[in-house]
């Protein structure tokens, strides 16, 4: 049994959220609450049940909102390359995603992502250097725009981040932390259309603890 604990911090406001996984065989039992779960009492808002098998399939019940989504995987090989499919529906606004990735090696990998019904439509291409630094240029067909990020691994766990978006000309800056039993995020967002450039920051931390 896995319980994970989630804190989210922001300059006007807070929030927190847990989550307990269980296994059986091969597929695994999750329950996820929110603070809105216990503040003022315990209420079912907030509340997220999941049933997953890794690598083939979750299925997500929000219990407040009666909905629930559906997300299956699965790995074909085109040209001896493999190639991801993600299947992803959501009951309550009827939405269907579609989702791909195609592996060529280590080093290099191509994405795409597409809302059915809609123009929205993003496609990127992933390069990692020495398994150091990673560039990844993306086109959002629905925005007719370019976004691109640069990661680069530092100190083992360690990733800085940085991430540019020309539609709104909006600037990202991310060091976080993902370990085994610990992990954070801390990030700083800048608006360069605006006069004042001031940034907005917030923070995130996680817990792993094994039951």
């Amino acid at each position: 049994m896995k319980a994970t604990l989630k804190g989210r911090y922001d300059a006007d406001k807070s929030s927190s959220a847990a989550s307990l996984a269980a296994g059986i065989g091969d597929v695994k039992l999750r329950a996820t609450m929110t603070d809105a779960t216990v503040v003022k009492g315990p209420s079912l808002n907030g509340l997220t049940l999941a049933l997953e098998k890794p690598g083939f399939f979750i299925i997500d019940y929000d219990v407040p909102k009666k909905d629930v989504r559906f997300q299956f995987m699965n790995t074909i090989r085109v040209a001896e390359k493999p190639l991801n499919l993600t299947y992803i529906h959501s009951r309550g606004d009827n939405r269907t995603i579609l989702d791909g990735a195609l592996v060529f090696d280590s080093a290099n990998k191509v994405s795409a992502n597409y809302m059915v019904g809609t123009g929205n439509c993003k496609v990127k291409y992933t390069y990692t250097h020495g398994g150091v630094t990673t560039f990844e240029p993306c086109y959002d067909f629905g925005k007719n725009s370019w976004d691109f990020s640069i990661a680069r691994k530092v100190y083992g766990d360690d990733v800085f981040k940085a991430i540019y978006q020309t539609s709104n000309q909006h600037l990202g800056l991310e060091w976080s932390r993902n370990s085994k039993l610990n992990g954070f995020k801390i990030s700083a967002s800048f608006n360069l259309s605006e006069e004042s450039i001031v940034p907005k920051l917030s923070a995130e931390t996680t817990w792993n603890l094994e039951m």
